[in-house]
């Protein structure tokens, strides 16, 4: 019994005495986001496992991050070789409805509006020195979309995958938080008050179904390098909207999601080790990629107040914030901050339809970026 207590004192020594001054302060991160998403309810599914992760990966002498550790195996296996954003991508077209987007076809003009704030993030990031891989990944931060950031990144700029990664998610999960102060400033009573009626319901089933291979095809031919990504999020929706093969459909929804969630937030936390994590460089992607999504949602919102003048007042410029890719937590965003102004006002649909091109413009803005690269003899 003696020999065990001071077994355990004396592991207890050692791993104090390894304890990297950054550890504590990653753990206490950690522990952050665990009461983000236990307590707030700040996408939970996403930050107790990496808070989790990120706690395991600071505790000394316990090696999940070296070769044959178990955090790298499944980092090694799922992130590096791009395996779970893209199945996590499969899963997001299954559960993706594009038609309030194919009803109302002109919205989608505000999911790429949704998008300049990448190119504008991009520009200074390059203006502040990072080189173009790490640029891009920066960039796409604002896209509010974590499987593709982290495609991006694990690819071109594998040492700011913990700061893309952890940025991503956590904006994205603090989207009912930043935007509806811009969305306030940027629009007056009045403009907030638009009633855009009803959704109607006309899209035909073969219509659905030849969406996805449409945009399939000709968004790889614009943007090659961007297809894995374009093409299952669109495999996905291919087999929601086809109807036969309803359990490819449900696994693609629930167990695969469900799974590579937990083991994709795992690794995302066990990015976050204290002496690489806590950098300057982390700190400035971090502040970077909180200017990139309050630019999207800018600039979507002011392409809405464009539209809401050329259709003479029949659009509502609060739907431009779904431009981004935050489906479908922006869309619900723009519901409860519409009905603030006009009790009768109804725009989740319409919200929907600009989340929608939001997430198809997401990745066609990342693959266009990757595409530039390649012709540029870059990647």
């Amino acid at each position: 019994m003696l020999d065990a207590i001071l077994g355990g004192l004396q592991g207890l020594i050692a791993g104090f005495a390894h304890l990297h001054w950054s550890n504590p302060i990653m753990i206490a991160v950690g522990c952050t986001l665990l009461y983000l998403g236990i307590k707030k309810g700040f996408e939970p599914l996403l930050l107790v496992p990496i808070g989790f992760g990120a706690i395991l990966v600071n505790i000394p002498l316990a090696g999940l991050m070296d070769n044959g550790g178990f955090l790298r195996i499944i980092y090694e296996a799922g992130v590096l070789t791009e395996i779970f954003p893209l199945l996590i991508f499969v899963g997001i077209g299954a559960m993706t409805d594009f038609g309030p987007l194919l009803e109302n076809p002109k919205i989608f003009l505000l999911g790429a509006a949704g998008q300049f704030g990448i190119f504008l993030t991009l520009a200074l990031a390059l203006a502040l020195g990072f080189s173009k891989l790490d640029a891009v990944s920066i960039g796409v931060i604002g896209a509010c979309d974590g499987p593709t950031a982290i495609y991006v990144a694990s690819q071109y700029a594998p040492h700011l995958l913990g700061a893309v990664s952890v940025a991503a998610y956590s904006y994205m999960s603090l989207v009912p938080v930043f935007q509806p102060p811009i969305m306030r400033l940027l629009t007056t009573k009045e403009e907030r008050m638009i009633d855009m009626g009803t959704v109607k319901k006309s899209v035909s089933k073969t219509t659905k179904i030849l969406f996805p291979l449409i945009v399939t095809v000709i968004g790889g031919l614009i943007a090659p390098k961007g297809l894995p990504l374009l093409g299952t999020i669109m495999l996905g929706n291919l087999m929601k909207e086809c109807g036969v093969v309803s359990r490819l459909t449900k696994a693609s929804e629930n167990e695969i999601a469900n799974i590579v969630t937990l083991l994709l937030g795992l690794s995302i936390g066990a990015t976050m080790g204290g002496r690489d994590f806590l950098k300057s460089e982390t700190l400035i992607v971090l502040a970077l990629g909180f200017v990139a999504i309050c630019l999207d949602t800018v600039c979507g919102v002011l392409f809405g107040k464009v539209m809401k003048v050329v259709t003479k007042g029949k659009v509502n410029p609060l739907i431009g914030a779904a431009g981004i890719s935050a489906y479908p937590m922006s869309a619900r965003v723009v519901q409860k901050e519409g009905q603030k102004y006009n009790p009768r006002n109804y725009l989740l649909m319409h919200a929907m339809g600009a989340n929608t091109g939001g997430q198809v413009g997401s990745v066609m803005a990342a693959a266009v970026m990757l595409s530039v690269l390649k012709g540029m003899g870059i990647i």
